[in-house]
């Protein structure tokens, strides 16, 4: 992740807590170690490891910000033998939410000795009465080889309900600890619920697990499915290759995810280097024009006889007139399908284009080894967290650290390819692209 300014993170990193932490973890008897397994709250990581940046900020007086490190306490809040824990699963499909649910799991019932876990169907609406949604008992055995599949065994849905219907429904179950995984519109709604619940002064622990595929949660260098996507993605680059280069004038057009960040566009183009353009939201580019994508397009086919696009999805946003931001309405890959077509019959030049639009086939298989790894990290330290009474927070990677972030600092914020990054520099080094301006 590129360096943030001084002045991009001035906010408070204090984790809440619902109370002491009293009760000795048994983690110190089940597992077994020479040295202490236990982190400290003390212990933390830079959240800016630049060494100018630090050196600015303390000319400039402001504080040094850090993240708390995740990890096992020596120290926990619930009593296992008598917390009661839920899961549920909310937003889009992403490759690795069984890894999560089954991490959580055989992390409570074999580590801490938590014998009382349910699962909420289909998201929030579990939580909801007149959904008649039923909830599920996750043990070992139930968990055990969902890690295999794709989706959620707990089903999932985006729709938004009522706070403090969910508050409610949380008390009647006593539940002790939520786990919530989603993505940025889920996280949100997670920061309310605990909001909530701090408000009414009952102890329940609010965990967030974030959920995106397209790797865009601010303060966080990599979110869980990112590396699957990337992979598969590269899958689909190089078939959309093989058939541009099968045919005179071939063009390989393929739509991946990216709705407001380009970062599986951009990183699937350097994993598999067979694109000559990359489309990605943070990127302007023009159609029309001497330096526009159709002219740039037509020089590459004049050339080698072939070319390959990638367009994230929400690329090229300034073409639609009506509701830029409904990207179901305004397909950017059926889009460039048509105006690419359109023009080069105007030119009459013969072209053969084959458009691919992997993206629901990425959503919905199983994580792959990489993903496999960090999702079982991400649950474990996520138990960890909620076992100590933490609450109103999110497990996030950063400086090759498992972090606490507090939920506030990420709702609403989204990071996205800097255009002046080495990951961008990178693209456009491979493609030979160059700016797609018309001006």
């Amino acid at each position: 992740m590129n360096s943030l300014t001084n002045n991009d993170y001035d906010f408070d990193t204090k984790i809440d807590s619902l109370g002491k932490q009293c009760i000795d973890s048994p983690l110190d008897k089940h597992l077994p170690h020479d040295d202490n397994i236990f982190i400290s709250d003390d212990n933390s990581i830079l959240i800016d490891v630049n060494y100018s940046n630090l050196k600015n900020r303390l000319k400039q007086k402001k504080e040094i910000l850090a993240f708390e490190m995740a990890g096992p306490r020596e120290k926990i809040f619930y009593d296992p033998s008598k917390v009661k824990c839920a899961i549920v699963t909310c937003g889009g499909l992403c490759p690795g939410l069984n890894d999560i649910i089954r991490a959580i799991v055989l992390e409570l019932y074999f580590a801490y000795g938590v014998r009382n876990i349910i699962g909420i169907k289909y998201g929030f609406e579990g939580f909801i009465a007149k959904y008649k949604h039923g909830l599920v008992d996750l043990s070992p055995k139930i968990v055990e080889s969902i890690n295999a599949l794709g989706g959620t065994m707990l089903g999932s849905s985006r729709e938004r309900q009522d706070i403090s219907t969910i508050v409610d429904t949380l008390e009647r179950l006593n539940i002790g600890i939520l786990f919530i995984v989603g993505g940025d519109g889920t996280m949100a709604a997670a920061n309310e619920i605990a909001k909530e619940i701090l408000e009414r002064k009952i102890k329940i622990s609010v965990i967030g697990i974030p959920k995106t595929i397209d790797n865009d949660i601010f303060m966080v260098s990599r979110s869980f499915g990112f590396d699957t996507a990337v992979e598969l993605a590269a899958k689909a680059i190089q078939s959309a290759h093989a058939e541009a280069i099968g045919y005179f004038n071939g063009i390989g057009l393929i739509k991946l995810m990216g709705r407001h960040s380009g970062f599986i566009a951009s990183a699937a183009a350097l994993a598999q280097q067979d694109v000559n353009f990359v489309l990605i939201p943070e990127v302007d580019f023009d159609l029309d024009g001497k330096n526009g994508l159709f002219e740039k397009i037509k020089k590459r086919l004049l050339k080698r006889k072939h070319a390959v696009i990638v367009a994230a999805e929400g690329a090229g946003r300034k073409f639609f007139n009506e509701n830029p931001n409904d990207l179901k309405k305004n397909d950017i890959g059926i889009f460039l399908k048509h105006k690419i077509s359109d023009f080069f019959a105007k030119e009459k030049i013969r072209i053969n284009m084959k458009y691919i639009d992997p993206s629901y086939l990425i959503r919905s298989v199983p994580a792959n080894s990489n993903d496999h790894i960090f999702c079982s990290s991400l649950g474990r330290d996520a138990v960890h967290a909620g076992m100590a009474g933490k609450t109103r927070l999110i497990i996030g990677y950063r400086n090759d650290q498992f972090v606490h972030i507090p939920m506030e600092i990420c709702v609403g914020k989204r990071k996205e390819v800097n255009p002046n990054s080495k990951l961008w520099i990178r693209v456009l080094e491979s493609t030979g692209q160059g700016l797609l301006r018309s001006n």
